[in-house]
């Protein structure tokens, strides 16, 4: 059984897979407290469901993504075992963790899109830099910026562990309501990096609140 704060579809708003219908199963509960979070609702489990409920919810959405979100997901026990069930089901995986735990909890078939938690986020020392070693190509690693110097942090973690040679996408994401957007698009232009900003497409499209 797992704890769930919620279960929706929409479109997925962020990452490589954004504007795709998407199938989100928000588990419960984490082990962070980012100052930017916009899902501390999600500490409060609303539900406990079976895992084959859960991929019976996705595979019935008609999504052929599905995210699992938190929260921090990989804190549960039962998380391997539903991404390994919604792989079977043949849907493409995302599970969106906050980097302080092994993401190797996550079958590696799924897309890891691990968030480098930056000083902005007052989390930035719980991160585990050996999950580096552990990104594959085909995940993606995602800096949440709130402040030029929060960028200027991202750009050295990158460089000090040759994120860029790894071959994942890394997605530079504005803090909502705290930098320009115009301002994080001019230093992504001036840095060399292979860097990919992106906005949340579900703020942008239904506003800052829950299920979307």
């Amino acid at each position: 059984m797992l704890d769930v704060a919620e279960t929706f579809l929409s479109l997925q708003g962020e990452s490589t897979f954004a504007g795709r219908k998407c199938y989100f199963i928000r588990l419960a509960k984490c082990n962070l407290d980012c100052s930017y979070c916009d899902s501390r609702y999600a500490q409060t489990a609303q539900s406990r469901r079976s895992v084959e409920d859960l991929v019976s919810g996705a595979v019935n959405s008609g999504a052929k993504v599905v995210e699992v979100t938190g929260g921090e997901p990989l804190l549960q026990a039962e998380a391997t075992k539903l991404c390994e069930q919604l792989l079977a089901g043949k849907l493409e995986v995302l599970v969106e963790t906050n980097g302080s735990v092994n993401i190797d909890i996550a079958p590696r078939e799924c897309v890891r899109i691990m968030d480098r938690k930056l000083p902005g986020s007052g989390m930035a020392q719980y991160h585990d830099a050996d999950n580096y070693a552990r990104l594959t190509s085909h995940d993606e690693v995602k800096f949440v910026v709130s402040s030029s110097a929060d960028f200027d942090f991202a750009v050295a973690e990158i460089k000090k562990y040759q994120l860029d040679k790894i071959g994942c996408e890394l997605l530079v994401s504005p803090v909502w309501g705290k930098i320009d957007f115009a301002l994080l698009a001019e230093l992504v232009k001036k840095s060399a990096l292979p860097l990919r900003m992106q906005l949340q497409m579900h703020k942008i499209i239904w506003g800052d609140k829950p299920g979307v």
